[in-house]
């Protein structure tokens, strides 16, 4: 009935009816206050037009990451119980040389674009909802995930975008599709046949953190911003943005060392795979990066610090980090200041050029 009343509300006014709903949705959810969704937010969803400009806005917390072994993974994939992505950068033809039994290829490629002022940035929640809802998921789903060698960030970074866009349950497979392979799982050629999803547009608040928020914490004792880019692009050696180097204060952690991209042992070499938790809570703690400390993981795109950020919040459990996703392609156009060189630089103004 409901649906049918707004169809006859002008669309003036539809426009301002949701705004308001938004708005308040908006307001709540800032305040931490989880709340079930009514029957009024359902009927607003499927209300044609102006109602799919309005999403949900929810408090971080509430997804649970986990990472799962090539035979967890098969077994998840053989339940049902999980809707299975391939994120494959493209050409495509890799996925249809084979994948895991179930999988539908989505390119991380295709979860980001321009947005008007810089490249790269991830989707509107509207726009996401489209893409997930094309690719057979609604919000409700669980959701596996999956890519190959170092495009283990590109599996990172949809992980994030899922736990952003308020999916409940994500899971990688550690190893990617070389160790699901190298484990004895078997792969298919044969697509999956599958109905649309139906995924409402929701944003999760709390887990990313914006340029402004970020410029008052820069060089504070109780702030650890880790830069996980190589080397040469951390010191400015690298010249490929329009300014080089790395923001002030932050400790170069090249995303690799949280992987067995560099095992000394050459059947155990694989940068889909994550060393123990063991070994990375070691490595943090020997660059002083220790749970009582406010985390902030910035890149060059968000890509690769989407890796240590699922890590840092997810596996290791550290209750303050979050992401900056303009990273160092929104900080390098900016005129704040930057440091070049090893860490400890100094800051320096670097003018634009």
């Amino acid at each position: 009935m409901f649906r049918s009343m707004f169809s006859r509300i002008s669309r003036p006014s539809r426009r301002l009816f949701l705004s308001v709903a938004a708005g308040a949705a908006t307001a709540l959810a800032a305040t931490g206050f989880a709340f079930a969704e009514a029957p009024i937010t359902r009927a607003l969803a499927a209300a044609p037009s102006q109602a799919s400009a309005a999403f949900s806005t929810l408090a971080a917390g509430g997804t649970t990451l986990q990472v799962l072994s090539p035979e967890e993974a098969a077994a998840a994939a053989r339940s049902g119980r999980w809707k299975v992505l391939d994120v494959r950068p493209v050409p495509p033809l890799s996925y249809v040389g084979g994948h895991i039994p179930g999988a539908v290829h989505l390119s991380e490629q295709a979860f980001r674009g321009p947005n008007g002022r810089l490249p790269f940035q991830i989707w509107t929640p509207t726009k996401l909802a489209g893409l997930l809802s094309q690719a057979g998921i609604s919000n409700r789903d669980s959701v596996l995930v999956y890519s190959d060698g170092n495009d283990v960030l590109g599996t990172a970074l949809v992980a994030y975008i899922l736990e952003k866009s308020g999916v409940r349950q994500v899971a990688i497979v550690d190893g990617g599709l070389s160790g699901y392979k190298a484990a004895g799982q078997s792969t298919t050629k044969a697509f999956p046949s599958f109905q649309a999803g139906s995924f409402r547009p929701t944003t999760v608040q709390g887990l990313a953190i914006t340029l402004d928020e970020l410029k008052p914490l820069i060089g504070r004792k109780d702030v650890v911003i880790i830069d996980p880019r190589p080397k040469a692009q951390f010191e400015g050696t690298d010249q490929t943005f329009i300014r080089n180097g790395h923001i002030p204060g932050a400790r170069n952690i090249p995303w690799q060392s949280f992987t067995e991209a560099n095992n000394a042992d050459a059947s155990k070499k694989n940068a889909h795979k994550l060393k123990s938790l063991e070994e990375i809570r070691a490595l943090l703690v020997s660059r002083g990066i220790t749970p009582d400390k406010k985390i902030i993981v910035s890149c060059s795109t968000g890509r690769e610090a989407s890796l240590q950020f699922l890590a840092l919040r997810h596996l290791l459990k550290y209750p303050n980090v979050r992401i900056y996703e303009g990273s160092w392609t929104e900080y390098s156009a900016t005129n704040l200041p930057i440091a070049v060189g090893p860490e400890g630089s100094p800051a320096q103004q670097v003018s634009l050029r």
